[in-house]
Order: structure tokens, then C-alpha cells, then sequence
């Protein structure tokens, strides 16, 4: 039986520690192998040419070029699935966010004390983010055109009529969840009912990404505050150190976050989020599992649906990663199947309908 080929990784990064760290950490696993690292972007562009990489991690500040620039470059001229490398401070969160709008698949973090033992204990996770992208489908940035057009499209009246006040949205995603949020949270109307959202996303990450999606969508959004109340037009984005669930305080949905282990690997984690959801919301609530790696959300979607509650999972061709959706199709807790730019109309018109009717 032929050997199976090895996913090839190029390493950019100007840190010769992080360096070779990440070639000693992809050259210990079977599937993967490290043809070469490259201090900065010039020395990678020759180096691309000549070997011909799978998947880049690339550093997102580097000197001669920045790492923007150079993805921005490579994703109009040489599309490759990329992991951004990026330290946790709040420029660097910013700059990741805006990395993934233009193409990259996902983000690592660099610890910011003892970096060989941080490295090094994320080798797992690092070695799966890798493999995810080799096999992701790649979002190509929109032409400024695209662009234009896009942000010119009026938006939808904002009256709306539901079933009940008594609404909840939940939402859950991983590896090319950021802009299938964004996608998602964009389409919506301004009262829409209060949304949730667990993107595993590092700390220091969700702030700025709560920010980003309340300059592109009609609602309020921010990251949860633990006590607070869940309002019709906000969105709440899970900090990346806790889990977000729900709980009920007299007539009012509460946002509760918590710093318990992390499950399945993530803190905050899609499926306890949504197995709170349905618990407290029910048949009031509709849930949406979106792009990414792993099952986190397949098990919490499925309470949902058998709560009462329609539920949707991201269909293949619209996933940069099917892993999540796909584990909630196999055990059958979508009540439907949908492409992407399906998702927010159909989650709208679920929750105008009396919960009977919704989950069909």
C-alpha cells in the first residue's frame, strides 16, 4: 500500500525560536513535515517557488514586510491555505481579525511568558489547526467592486414580527467562523431576538471581533458580561477565557459565563452553550452550527433540536471546514441543511413561527 503523502509546511516567522519550535512540532507527527523556514515574507516568496508548500504559518508582524501585506499579495496572485501566527496584545487581535477577512484560515497564538513550554504544550492543537487548513476550502477575499456593492445593497426593513418575545438565537463556530458569523450577524435585521455566540477564538481575540461585527451588522454587539441581561437587537460574543451559557431571571434571559474546564479542547465551548440554550430557551430558541474542526456543538445542537428548537447546520460546500457541522448531520440534530447565504433569512423565518411549526 502506497504511503500516504505528507502535508508539506513552510514556517515564516522572524523569531528563530518560534522557527524551530514549529519545525520540531510538525517534523514529530507522521503526516506532516516541514520543508523549510524563511525569517521573513522576501525570503519566503523564493522559497514557495522553489518547494512548493501545502500550508504556511506566517508570523503577523515581521520586518521588511508585513505579514498583511504579504497575504494580501499571495492570496490575490498564489491562493494558499495560510495560518496566521500572532502574539495576544490588542493590535496584533486586530490585525489576525483582519488577516482571516482576507483569506487565512486560522490563528495561532504565541504564549507571551515562557514561550518554548507555551509552544510546545499547544503542539496538538498546532499540528491540527495545520491539518485543518491542508484540507480547508479556501475564501478568497472580494474584489473591491464586491465590496462596494455589497455595502451599497439597502438593508431589510427593520419591523419584524415574531411568535413570541421570548427568543433566543445561538450560535457556534470554529475554523472559518469569523466571517460566516459576520456573514450571518450582517443579514440579520435590528430586532432580531438576542443572539449568542461561542467562536473558539483566543482570549484577547473576541473583544476586537465583537467590535468588528458591530461595525458590519445592524445590531448591537459586544462580548458577554457575566449577570447581564439578553436584549432583542444585541449580540453577545463569548470571551475567549470562558464559557457562555443562559439562565433565566424572572421574565428575562441573563448571560452567565464560567471559567469550568474547557470541553471538547475549547473554553468557550458550542456545545455548552447550547445545551443551556435548550434547557432554559427551548422550543423559543433556533441554533445555527457553522464552519470548523472537531464536534464541538454536534452533541448541544442535537439537545437543542430535541428541545423543541430548529436547528441548522452549514452545509459542505459553504464550510472553509465541514468537521462540526458534518458530526451534527450524522446524528441527525439539524432540522435542515443549509448553504451559508440560506442561514439568516432561514433562522429569521424560523422564529417568527410557533415552535411546533419551526422544527419540521
Amino acid at each position: 500500500m502506497a504511503a500516504t503523502r505528507r502535508i508539506r509546511v513552510l514556517v515564516i516567522d522572524d523569531s528563530a525560536l518560534i522557527r524551530s519550535l514549529l519545525r520540531t512540532i510538525i517534523d514529530q507527527s507522521d503526516d506532516l513535515t516541514c520543508v523549510g523556514v524563511a525569517p521573513d515574507p522576501l525570503v519566503a516568496r523564493e522559497m514557495i517557488r522553489q518547494l512548493d508548500p501545502d500550508v504556511l504559518t506566517l508570523d503577523v508582524e515581521m520586518p521588511r514586510m508585513d505579514g498583511l501585506d504579504f497575504l494580501e499579495k499571495l492570496m490575490r496572485l498564489r491562493p494558499m491555505p495560510v495560518v496566521m501566527v500572532s502574539s495576544l496584545t490588542e493590535r496584533a487581535s486586530e490585525v489576525t481579525l483582519r488577516a482571516l477577512e482576507l483569506g487565512a484560515v486560522d490563528v495561532l497564538t504565541k504564549p507571551r511568558l515562557d514561550i518554548s513550554a507555551g509552544v510546545e504544550a499547544a503542539a496538538d492543537e498546532i499540528r491540527d489547526k495545520i491539518r485543518a487548513a491542508a484540507h480547508a476550502r479556501l475564501r478568497l477575499p472580494a474584489t473591491p467592486g464586491a465590496r462596494a456593492a455589497r455595502a451599497a445593497a439597502p438593508r431589510p426593513a427593520p419591523a419584524m414580527r415574531y411568535a413570541t418575545t421570548d427568543k433566543l438565537l445561538a450560535i457556534g463556530a470554529s475554523t472559518g467562523g469569523t466571517e460566516a458569523i459576520k456573514e450571518i450577524l450582517a443579514a440579520l435585521r435590528a430586532d432580531a431576538p438576542g443572539v449568542l455566540i461561542a467562536q473558539h477564538m483566543p482570549e484577547r481575540f473576541t473583544r476586537s471581533f465583537a467590535e468588528r461585527l458591530d461595525k458590519l451588522s445592524p445590531l448591537t454587539v459586544r462580548e458577554a458580561v457575566h449577570g447581564e441581561r439578553i436584549l432583542t437587537g444585541h449580540a453577545y460574543v463569548a470571551p475567549g477565557h470562558s464559557h457562555l451559557k443562559v439562565s433565566r431571571s424572572g421574565a428575562c434571559y441573563v448571560a452567565e459565563l464560567s471559567d469550568a474546564p474547557p470541553v471538547n479542547r475549547h473554553r468557550p465551548s458550542v456545545d455548552v452553550l447550547f445545551a443551556s440554550v435548550a434547557a432554559v430557551a427551548g422550543p423559543n430558541a433556533a441554533g445555527a452550527l457553522l464552519t470548523g474542526m472537531g464536534r464541538d456543538g454536534a452533541q448541544g445542537l442535537l439537545a437543542m433540536r430535541r428541545a423543541g428548537a430548529y436547528t441548522v447546520a452549514q452545509d459542505e460546500s459553504s464550510c472553509v471546514v465541514y468537521g462540526m457541522p458534518r458530526e451534527a448531520v450524522l446524528i441527525d440534530a439539524a432540522t435542515e441543511v443549509l448553504a451559508l447565504d440560506r442561514i439568516a433569512a432561514r433562522l429569521m423565518e424560523a422564529l417568527r413561527q410557533p415552535p411546533s411549526a419551526a422544527n419540521r
